[in-house]
C-alpha cells in the first residue's frame, strides 16, 4: 500500500512527466554528486577551493533575482481570509490556472524529492515538509538550509502530515511565474522561478506564509524573528527575538560582536530570520529556529559590518550572483579592500570598476551552514528551544522613534508591533524616506489577515504565565544636519543591556505617553562619540509628531475593517489622549 507521500510523488511524476525521480536522502555523497552535476551543466561555477573550500557560484537567470510579491498568492477558500495584506485566488482559480503551467514541465529533468525538518531533528515543535523539484540548486540548497533527507523521511513514516510543496523552473518565463500558497491544504505551488526566496519552499513560503496560518490555528508563533542570547559577565544568558524589516540590521544583530568597551559579555546565535515560538510546560515562550542555514544578502557583508558571517561563509556555501574575480573569489560590492582591476560580473559578463554597473546584484546572496558560526549558541539545537524574556520591534526612522523604549504591558506591545514601520532606503526603491507600514515585519509574509493576526497576538498574551517584555527599537535616528545620532553595530549591544536590565528588574525608565523611555542615565555612552545632548535628542519624545502619525497609524489600521481587533484601536485612542495631555 503506497503511503500519502508516495501517491502524491507518483500523480505529480504523471503531471509534471520528469525523465526519472530522485528520492533525496541528504548525504554527502549525493551532495558532491548534485554538484559536480550542475558543474558538468554549467549552472554551477567551482569557487578558487584553497581559500573557499567546498565553495561553488550559481548564477539565476536576470530576470529571476528576487521575490516576486506581485506574483505571490494566498488562496483561501473566503477572500477576506487572506485579508488586504495578500494577493488572493480562489483555490479552484489557482489549481486551474497555474496546475496547467506544470503539465510536462518537468520533461526532459530529473525530479527531486526533498524530505526535510524545519526545526531540530527530535524537536516536538518541528515541522515536516516535502518539496519536489526539477532544481538541482534548489535540492542542493535545502540541503543547507533545512534538515533534509533520510531523518525527515525516518520522522514522516507512513504519515500524510507534512507540508506539500511543488517547485519547477517552467520556462522561467515571468509570464508564467507563480507561487501560490494553499494554507488551508497546506500545500505551496511555485513555477517559474529558480530564486531561492521563490524556490526554497521551507523558507518564506513554509516557515512564515503557512507557519503563520498553522500557528493560528495550532496555538503558537511564527516570526520574522531573530533570536539571539545575551550573556553578561555573571553568566546569565537572556534571550531576545527582534523583527526589523529589510535593511535595518537584522542579520547584523544576530551575529552581534562585543566591542571593546563591553568586556565580559559574549552573543549568541541562535537564528538570523525565523522563531518558532510555542508555550513551554513552564508558561513562559520559548523559540525554536526552524532553519539550519542562513540566506543572507551579499552586497555590504564585511569585517566591519558582520566579522561572524564572514568567516562563517567561507566554506560549504552556494554564492548566488555574486561577481567572481580573475582568482575564482567572490566579490560583491561593499566588501572589504578594493573592488578587483576586473571580474566577470553577476550575469557572466567582463565587468570593471568603470563599467558603470554593479558586479554582484543588489540582492546576491550566499547560503550557508548556520554551524559554522562562529557566534553559534550551544543551545540552536535544543529540541525545546530558548526562553524568550524579551521581544523587540525595530525599524529605520530619521526622526520621531526614540532609541529605544518599552510598551507598558503586551496589549500595548501588540500594537507598537501592529503600527511599526520603516522608512525606505535607496536600495528599496528611488523615493528614499518614504515610510511604509510593515506590522511585526511580517506584512510580506502573513499567510492570512493580518486583523486576525493581531487578534492571534493579543490571545496569546492571555495564554504566556510570564510574557516577554515587548520593545520598539531605532539604530537610524538622525540629528538636524542629516548625522545618525547612534554608532549602531557592536555598540547596539548597550542598548540591549538596558532592555535586559528591564527584564530582570534592575534598571530605570521614565513614563512618557509612547511607553517607558530610558533616562540618559540608563544608558552607558562611556567611550562613544554619543554627548548628553545628541543622547536627549536619541531619547526624546516629540508630541505633535506622534500626534501626527496617530493619525497615518489609524488609516492603516482601517483598510483591515472589522477584523481588526478593538484592543488595537483603544491603544491608539489611548495613545493620542495621553499625548494631548
Amino acid at each position: 500500500m503506497a503511503t500519502p507521500l508516495e501517491q502524491w510523488v507518483e500523480e505529480t511524476a504523471q503531471h509534471t512527466r520528469p525523465k526519472n525521480i530522485h528520492w533525496c536522502d541528504g548525504s554527502e555523497a549525493e551532495y558532491n554528486k548534485m554538484i559536480a552535476d550542475m558543474l558538468a551543466s554549467g549552472t554551477m561555477l567551482e569557487l578558487n577551493q584553497k581559500a573557499y573550500p567546498n565553495c561553488y557560484l550559481h548564477r539565476s537567470d536576470p530576470s529571476d533575482v528576487a521575490r516576486t510579491e506581485h506574483l505571490t498568492f494566498v488562496c483561501t477558500s473566503a477572500k477576506e481570509d487572506a485579508g488586504p495584506n495578500n494577493n488572493w485566488m480562489t483555490p479552484a482559480d489557482a489549481k486551474e490556472k497555474v496546475g496547467k503551467l506544470f503539465a510536462g514541465a518537468m520533461q526532459g529533468r530529473t525530479m527531486y524529492v526533498v524530505p526535510y525538518i524545519m526545526g531540530p531533528v527530535t524537536s516536538p515543535f518541528s515541522q515536516l515538509g516535502v518539496e519536489i523539484t526539477d532544481s538541482p540548486y534548489v535540492a542542493a540548497s535545502m540541503r543547507i538550509m533545512t534538515r533534509m533527507g533520510k531523518a525527515a523521511l525516518d520522522r514522516l513514516g507512513a504519515s500524510g502530515n507534512f507540508v506539500k510543496g511543488l517547485h519547477s523552473l517552467g520556462d522561467l518565463s515571468p509570464e508564467r511565474r507563480f507561487i501560490i500558497h494553499f494554507p488551508e491544504e497546506r500545500l505551496i505551488w511555485s513555477v517559474g522561478s529558480g530564486y531561492g526566496g521563490n524556490a526554497l519552499l521551507g523558507k518564506k513560503c513554509f516557515a512564515l506564509r503557512l507557519g503563520s496560518f498553522m500557528a493560528r490555528e495550532e496555538g503558537w508563533l511564527a516570526e520574522h524573528c531573530l533570536i539571539l542570547g545575551i550573556e553578561e559577565p555573571s553568566g546569565r544568558t537572556t534571550y531576545i527575538a527582534a523583527a526589523f524589516p529589510s535593511a535595518c540590521g537584522k542579520t547584523n544583530l544576530a551575529m552581534l560582536i562585543p566591542p571593546e568597551s563591553q568586556k565580559g559579555y559574549k552573543v549568541f546565535t541562535v537564528g538570523d530570520d525565523i522563531a518558532w515560538m510555542h508555550i513551554g510546560a513552564d508558561g513562559r515562550l520559548w523559540a525554536i529556529n526552524p532553519e539550519a542555514g542562513f540566506f543572507g544578502v551579499a552586497p555590504g557583508t564585511n569585517y566591519k559590518t558582520n566579522p561572524n558571517v564572514m568567516e562563517t561563509i567561507k566554506r560549504n556555501s552556494i554564492f548566488t550572483n555574486v561577481a567572481l574575480t580573475p582568482d575564482g573569489l567572490p566579490w560583491w560590492e561593499g566588501l572589504d579592500g578594493d573592488p578587483p582591476a576586473n571580474a566577470i560580473d553577476w550575469q557572466g559578463k567582463p565587468w570593471t570598476p568603470q563599467s558603470g554597473t554593479k558586479g554582484a546584484h543588489p540582492n546576491s546572496r550566499f547560503t550557508t551552514p548556520a554551524s559554522q558560526c562562529p557566534s553559534i549558541s550551544p543551545h540552536w539545537e535544543d529540541p525545546n528551544g530558548v526562553p524568550i524574556s524579551a521581544i523587540l520591534f525595530g525599524g529605520r526612522r530619521a526622526k520621531l522613534v526614540p532609541l529605544v523604549y518599552q510598551s507598558f504591558n503586551w496589549q500595548h506591545g501588540v500594537f507598537l508591533g501592529a503600527t511599526m514601520a520603516s522608512e525606505t532606503t535607496a536600495a528599496a526603491t528611488s523615493a528614499v524616506g518614504v515610510v511604509r507600514r510593515d506590522p511585526m515585519a511580517m506584512l510580506p509574509f502573513c499567510g492570512y489577515n493580518m486583523g486576525d493576526y493581531f487578534g492571534h497576538w493579543l490571545a496569546m498574551g492571555k495564554r504566556i504565565k510570564q510574557a516577554p517584555l515587548i520593545f520598539r527599537t531605532n539604530w537610524f535616528r538622525q540629528s538636524q544636519e542629516g548625522k545618525f545620532l547612534w554608532p549602531g553595530f557592536g555598540e547596539n549591544l548597550r542598548v540591549l543591556r538596558w532592555v535586559i536590565g528591564r527584564v530582570h528588574q534592575e534598571a530605570g525608565a521614565v513614563e512618557t505617553p509612547i511607553g517607558y523611555v530610558p533616562r540618559p542615565q540608563d544608558i552607558d555612552t562611556n567611550g562613544i562619540a554619543v554627548s548628553p545632548t545628541m543622547l536627549q535628542e536619541l531619547l526624546a519624545v516629540d508630541r505633535e509628531g506622534w500626534i501626527e502619525a496617530s493619525h497615518g497609524q489609524r488609516e492603516f489600521l482601517d483598510k483591515f475593517g472589522d477584523r481588526m481587533p478593538r484592543e488595537i484601536w483603544q491603544e491608539n485612542e489611548a495613545l493620542e489622549q495621553r499625548l494631548k495631555r
